[in-house]
């Protein structure tokens, strides 16, 4: 097969030794790369007495067959461990350089064991690894360290490096990527797996290029299909992912007031039309991507100017904007820049505050707690400073930057039934009671209350994928179809984070599974029809089920959190109507073939080559 080095860098920082495990065609057939690879290491290597901050925990960042090809969007890797914040499966996919400049170095994927005695950095290039000291850099934020890091390898590197927040453990921290713009590997805590590890970052650099099956045929390709994803995407790249979001919260799509809320006039402040008008400077882009959807903003002035870099993104103005209802688009701009230097997941981050602001009203916080901090709703000093906290894991800052459900527990009283999140995960910024096929997916995702496990929502408004058999957009509020809509997305996706692509790509039908199976056949030499590779998806998702059911999870933790099921809201334009998780997982378990209690069956297993 092409478009693989088929070597894994495999680092045991106990031991500080590195070597080269070799993958074979059979493994790439079955789990494709990316996400597919990871899980299969991580199902084959964690034991579940695994502690996801200790030694044993396997860190692995994966690339795909489609990284550092012609294909549009797909300078993109997953980074997988065991998750600190929710002790299940955690994953991120992350763009950027560092996929691209990682696999030109001469390796398709890293697994990480271990634990250095004192601060290390990975340096990765052309076929080589050096584990070096990290000392001057403890406690410097991600950029300033990326800045000394390159110093010390070379300035085309890129660098995925954790912040403070790493360092110290925080479970919501993240990995910046930093290379000519900055991108984070934020969800379900990986930063603290690398902190855990001693281990600062993970530099990339390489001029090795993997030939491709057909790479003359798949070059003509993309002359015609680049104008077609510029053409379909152009509103993302004009306004960034938050060009929707003043209609999101018309429709009830948009986080309010830690999603108790129904109508906002704070929403239009800090849409991507406002950022686009007011601060907004350029566009950014991952390496080889023709969508920019990527903002680069500057403030001159006011509390929390001079400031200058990457904008906040949709689902950070959802969390830190809507659940906190902060309508100051300099402090969340501001809170936005500290997650990037501290290394923490905006979407978390905000997700807490906003509980934190909650039990704050509800008496349950008092400013003995925030050494006098006011945790008001709208209180853009409040966000700023407790994002700070956070991330040095200062004050109060400690208790939050454990989680949402962590936190509740610790405050008891009643404050777990206010408590957003599923498995332990906050949720993205999209409305489960808006779109049904979000609520099944949020409900049943490994890694907890995920959007892009199958990015169902543009399915219900606007897309269709006619070889899935989703010849039309699925209607919201219904019953009929809905789990089997959201089933066969997930499986999609999970192919797209095997190959690896953004699944911006699907915006406008740009890119469509035709297009997917097609250009797998050019890169890979390896001809797969559309059905082969679903059932490649299948799999993986089936696997990652797998991997948390030996943790115990089963449709018990299947369950939406009480305010997703029991309040209603009200206003132009919303639906009164809840999800009916009970049905909806009940016919989810059926086309799955999983058992009533959410456990994929022998028999599925055996169909899927598990």
């Amino acid at each position: 097969m092409f478009a693989y080095h088929k070597k894994i860098l495999r680092v045991d920082l106990t031991r500080r030794k590195a070597e080269v495990q070799d993958l074979d065609d059979s493994l790439l057939e079955q789990y494709v790369g990316g996400a597919g690879i990871g899980v299969r290491l991580l199902y084959d290597e964690t034991a579940p007495a695994c502690d996801p901050l200790g030694p044993e925990n396997v860190l692995a960042a994966m690339t795909g067959p489609f990284t550092d090809s012609r294909i549009p969007s797909s300078s993109r890797h997953h980074v997988m461990a065991r998750s600190p914040l929710t002790g299940l499966l955690g994953e991120s996919n992350v763009g950027g350089s560092w996929a691209v400049h990682f696999k030109k170095a001469g390796y398709d994927g890293i697994v990480v064991t271990g634990k250095a005695d004192s601060p290390v950095y990975l340096w990765i290039h052309d076929g080589e690894v050096e584990i070096r000291d990290a000392t001057p850099i403890v406690g410097k934020d991600s950029l300033e360290s990326a800045q000394w890091l390159k110093g010390q390898t070379t300035d085309k590197a890129s660098a995925a490096v954790i912040g403070p927040a790493g360092e110290r453990m925080v479970r919501i921290a993240g990995v910046p990527h930093v290379g000519t713009i900055v991108r984070q590997a934020a969800r379900c805590g990986l930063g603290a797996v690398m902190g855990s590890k001693n281990l600062k970052a993970m530099v990339a650099y390489g001029t090795q290029k993997v030939p491709q099956a057909r790479e003359e045929e798949l070059k003509e390709q993309m002359k015609s299909i680049l104008p077609h994803v510029r053409k379909a995407t152009e509103t993302f790249g004009k306004f960034g992912t938050s060009g929707g979001l003043e209609n999101y919260e018309k429709i009830g799509n948009f986080p309010l007031q830690n999603w108790r809320g129904s109508r906002w006039a704070g929403a239009v402040k800090i849409t991507g039309s406002t950022m686009h008008d007011t601060i907004l400077k350029g566009r950014t882009a991952c390496l080889q991507c023709p969508i920019a959807c990527g903002r680069h903003i500057r403030i001159d002035e006011g509390p929390y100017g001079p400031l200058e870099g990457e904008g906040p993104e949709y689902e950070t103005l959802g969390t830190m904007g809507g659940e906190c209802l902060v309508d100051d688009l300099a402090a969340i701009c501001k809170a936005n820049d500290l997650c990037n230097r501290f290394g923490l997941d905006t979407m978390s981050t905000g997700s807490v505050i906003a509980f934190a602001m909650e039990a704050f009203e509800r008496g349950l916080i008092t400013t003995a707690d925030t050494d006098g901090v006011e945790l008001c709703w709208g209180s853009g000093e409040a966000l700023v400073e407790m994002t700070r906290r956070i991330g040095l894991r200062q004050g109060i800052g400690e208790l939050m930057g454990e989680g949402v459900m962590r936190m509740a527990k610790t405050l008891g009283r009643g404050a777990e039934e206010f408590a957003v999140h599923v498995k332990g995960l906050e949720p993205s910024a999209h409305d489960p009671r808006r779109f049904w096929t979000q609520a099944v997916s949020y409900g049943t995702a490994a890694r907890g209350a995920c959007h892009n496990a199958s990015w169902s929502h543009p399915y219900e408004l606007a897309l269709s994928m006619p070889e899935l058999g989703i010849d039309q957009p699925h209607p919201s509020y219904r019953r009929e179809q809905t789990a089997e809509v959201a089933a066969k997305l997930q499986n999609y996706q999970c192919l797209g984070d095997a190959l690896i692509i953004c699944r911006f790509t699907q915006v406008g039908k740009a890119v469509t599974a035709t297009n997917i199976a097609d250009w797998y056949g050019m890169i890979t030499g390896r001809n797969a029809d559309i059905a082969e590779l679903m059932m490649v998806g299948e799999r993986i998702f089936t696997l990652k089920r797998l991997f948390n059911a030996r943790l115990g999870v089963s449709r018990k933790d299947d369950f939406l959190p009480p305010r997703f099921l029991t309040l209603n809201r009200s206003g132009e334009g919303i639906t009164t109507q809840l999800p009916p998780m009970g049905q909806l997982l009940a016919d989810y378990y059926q086309y799955r073939g999983w058992s009533e209690e959410g456990l994929p069956t022998p028999e599925k297993t055996r169909q899927l080559g598990l």
